[in-house]
């Protein structure tokens, strides 16, 4: 097989490998890092968490958060929000409970409702822009039919250009 070609082969699939990898640490590897992912689904905090972008959540202490700092809470079981913290507000009769007045970047008005301590999920150290349409479009068939096949189609085409490519079969 022509040197030229080999060479090419092998940085297709290394270069595809390596994207593969990538893309499963950026979408479930960080979590073992203590690392929540969520998807953006509404413009409220546009244009730097655009809708359909990946957010990464830390655990934070609600006492060390400060103005300006964006976080997730819960609005109820299932529904959470993620906004920009405008105002701490002492609790009159406590002043060691706080909560917070947020609201998104986008929003005109603060949002409606005070948040408690215990609402609060994390806080965001960084997106992705776009990444969330795909993570949400892998979470289901047929979405995760494809995501399993072009992992397995990859791992393939890797395994036969070694097989291909590899010098010492190729002198026996």
């Amino acid at each position: 097989m022509n040197s030229k070609l080999k060479k090419a082969l092998k940085i297709t699939s290394n270069t595809l490998l390596a994207l593969v990898i990538i893309l499963a640490i950026l979408l479930v590897g960080v979590r073992i890092f203590g690392i929540d992912i969520l998807t953006v689904l509404s413009p409220s905090m546009e244009p730097k968490y655009p809708t359909g972008s990946l957010i990464y959540l830390v655990d934070v202490d609600p006492a060390k958060l400060e103005v300006e700092d964006v976080i997730t809470y819960r609005i109820s079981e299932k529904t959470t929000a993620t906004h920009r913290i405008k105002e701490i507000i002492p609790d009159e009769d406590d002043p060691s409970v706080v909560r917070f007045r947020t609201k998104g970047d986008n929003n005109d008005e603060y949002d409606g409702n005070l948040v408690e301590f215990e609402q609060v999920e994390g806080k965001v150290i960084f997106c992705i822009p776009l990444l969330g349409h795909l993570a949400m479009y892998i979470q289901r068939p047929p979405g995760l039919y494809v995501a399993i096949g072009t992992a397995l189609a990859i791992i393939f085409f890797v395994m036969v250009v070694d097989t291909v490519t590899d010098d010492k079969k190729s002198k026996k």
